[in-house]
């Protein structure tokens, strides 16, 4: 007699858990809302795009409820931007989702959609690892952050945590731009923006995935409670990947404040580029009818959390160690 735990059994149970323990490192780490992960692997086991979706953001903002308390007691959360980005991308949103419907109109959003989130995962992954090497390459005196925006001193101007002084009109333009692609890639929007926080505005990489925490705890709990209503969330998916996400999130977190800021967005840009891969596969298999295709890209997925979360821990750990090593021993 089998053992069932929320309507799946104790083996798929313990799996959810295992998988929710990885993306929860991964989640607290990098400030992704999870869907980016969550979504395509149960896509790729066979779950109704709606469930999907719908258990992928329920997951999203149990996660983010527990990532952002931890980060509030760390001190990485800068609550004024996260308030503004909020309102922009929440906006930008409903732009994204009225252009994917006129593609739908077409015939040609699965098509677009796809190649889109291919391509712009792939480019801001490459991005942020060629600008983690050229960091660790470069012998100079490291100056901290340095945002691309933060000489645009259009008032009123917010001073954000740890970083410069920045226009609140750019905050929300890059808000609203943000939130269109997000809509249009149905996505959180979390890999988005953590490289626009640090490499935008000059926010340093800790407070950037705190305040992105933040942000995806409002969009998580609004789109969870619309899928919710539809029967759209699975409590035998969501409830076992909360479970393993509260432990992991908390690892996530706190490593931010051992690993250095390279590390991080470098560890970032790796996860972005193996998504896209796993994308990309899962979508030729769509195109060409190839069914084992799918259970390859899910397989990608959790090589890929598994490798780049375990990189995440062992950091912290060599980090801790070093800390020790280095530390005067009291007579």
């Amino acid at each position: 007699m089998s053992v069932e735990l929320f309507g799946v059994s104790a083996v798929a149970f313990a799996l959810f858990v295992g998988f929710g323990t990885l993306i929860g490192v991964l989640f607290g780490f990098f400030g992704m809302g999870g869907s980016f992960l969550v979504t395509p692997a149960l896509l790729a086991m066979g779950y109704p795009s709606r469930v999907a979706v719908g258990s992928g953001l329920a997951f999203v903002f149990g996660t983010s409820v527990i990532g952002a308390l931890r980060h509030r007691d760390l001190g990485q959360v800068d609550y004024g931007l996260a308030a503004l980005m909020t309102v922009s991308v929440t906006a930008g949103i409903e732009v994204g989702k009225r252009g994917v419907l006129w593609l739908e109109a077409l015939g040609l959003a699965d098509a677009v959609v796809s190649g889109a989130y291919v391509v712009l995962l792939t480019l801001v992954g490459a991005f942020v690892v060629r600008d983690s090497r050229s960091r660790r390459t470069d012998e100079r005196e490291p100056e901290g952050p340095k945002g691309l925006f933060e000489s645009v001193s259009i008032p009123p101007t917010m001073s954000l945590t740890g970083g410069p002084a920045v226009s609140v009109w750019v905050i929300l333009a890059i808000g609203t731009v943000v939130g269109v692609l997000a809509g249009f890639l149905g996505v959180g929007g979390g890999f988005l923006l953590m490289p626009a926080m640090t490499y935008g505005f000059g926010v340093p990489a800790a407070v950037a995935v705190g305040t992105d925490i933040l942000q995806i705890t409002v969009s998580g709990a609004v789109g969870s409670f619309l899928y919710a209503q539809s029967g759209g969330v699975d409590l035998g998916v969501v409830a076992p990947l909360l479970v393993g996400s509260a432990f992991g999130a908390r690892i996530g977190s706190a490593a931010t404040r051992l690993v250095d800021e390279e590390g991080i967005t470098g560890y970032f840009g790796a996860m972005l580029l193996l998504g896209a891969l796993a994308v990309a596969v899962r979508q030729v298999g769509v195109a060409y009818g190839i069914d084992g295709l799918d259970a390859v890209s899910l397989a990608i997925i959790v090589v890929a959390a598994l490798l780049v979360s375990g990189a995440v821990v062992y950091s912290s750990v060599a980090a801790l160690r070093d800390e020790r090593t280095s530390a005067p021993s009291a007579d």
